[in-house]
């Protein structure tokens, strides 16, 4: 399975970018599909999930109320809506699909995961 990642790029801050992710090859049950960031010199962190059984949805406190995920219908793959961008988002994004039961409503965590994409940066200017 390969996770491909597109929508980054530069943009002021309060503005928008659309991110998207969609898998390619074999797949089984895909049970979520997510998002995680890393900032220059910080850890990689939860975005926001996306639980294919029921379309349960979670998102980082930094970003609620501000980014959106949702599942592109028909296909393998999500879409991240990212409003009111701020300094703070700039980072590289990397989406990830999981193929087993977590046995919770949200996919937080990266050890859900069992394919991650390539990455695609989002930098905000102030």
């Amino acid at each position: 399975v390969q996770l491909q990642a597109s929508g980054g790029g530069v943009v002021q801050a309060g503005g928008s970018l659309r991110l998207s992710c969609a898998a390619s090859g074999p797949t089984r049950r895909t049970w979520g599909m997510g998002w995680f960031r890393r900032a220059p010199g910080k850890e990689r962190e939860f975005v926001a999930s996306y639980r294919w059984s029921g379309g349960a949805t979670d998102y980082a406190d930094s970003v609620k109320g501000r980014f959106t995920i949702s599942r592109d219908n028909g296909k393998i793959a999500v879409i991240l809506q990212m409003n009111s961008l701020k300094p703070g988002d700039t980072a590289v994004y990397y989406c990830a699909c999981a193929e087993r039961f977590s046995g919770r409503l949200s996919y937080a965590t990266a050890s859900d995961y069992d394919y991650w994409g390539q990455g695609t940066l989002v930098t905000v200017s102030s």
